[in-house]
């Protein structure tokens, strides 16, 4: 499997790709985290443009990505975060493509994030993850999330639990 690298402009076709069999994936299994609107070709796109997402590639397909940046969503503001004076980054959209799932590249991607995160001066790691999603709630608890609250977005049925963990004070 490949490093994890930046992915680039030239590799939007392949993110969109991956995004669409990983919503097509969690559809089946009655999973409705993400859909037609979301992440989509604008969220996406941002991401490149800032240089926030990061991917492994086998060829030119894109197996799995995470991005990392410091916007938080506005249903985070109430939470009793723990490191409200420190500088916290988020997590968004870590997928791992169906057919490579099972294999660890979420918890590489996670573990790349942390890290990328200590190197760019961040304290903590805050992120939100679908409540009918156990497999990825368990693996942030695993890796040492602490669950902070829950939230609520528009068009979305289920909640989702925002979870936090510090990197350092």
């Amino acid at each position: 499997m490949s490093e994890i690298q930046p992915l680039q402009q030239v590799d939007k076709k392949a993110i969109m790709s991956l995004y669409r069999a990983v919503t097509k994936d969690l559809r089946k299994q009655g999973n409705r985290q993400w859909d037609w609107f979301y992440p989509n070709g604008i969220v996406i796109g941002s991401d490149l443009k800032n240089h926030t997402l990061y991917g492994m590639k086998v060829g030119s397909q894109v197996t799995a990505a995470v991005a990392l940046d410091a916007n938080q969503s506005p249903q985070y503001a109430p939470l009793p975060w723990s490191n409200t004076p420190g500088k916290p980054a988020c997590v968004h959209r870590l997928a791992v493509h169906p057919d490579h799932q099972g294999k660890g590249l979420g918890k590489r991607l996670l573990a790349f994030a942390e890290e990328l995160a200590m190197q760019q001066g961040y304290s903590s790691i805050r992120l939100d993850v679908y409540t009918g999603n156990p497999g990825a709630l368990a693996m942030y608890v695993r890796a040492g999330y602490r669950q902070v609250g829950e939230v609520r977005f528009p068009f979305r049925e289920t909640p989702y639990m925002c979870m936090e963990k510090i990197l350092y004070n």
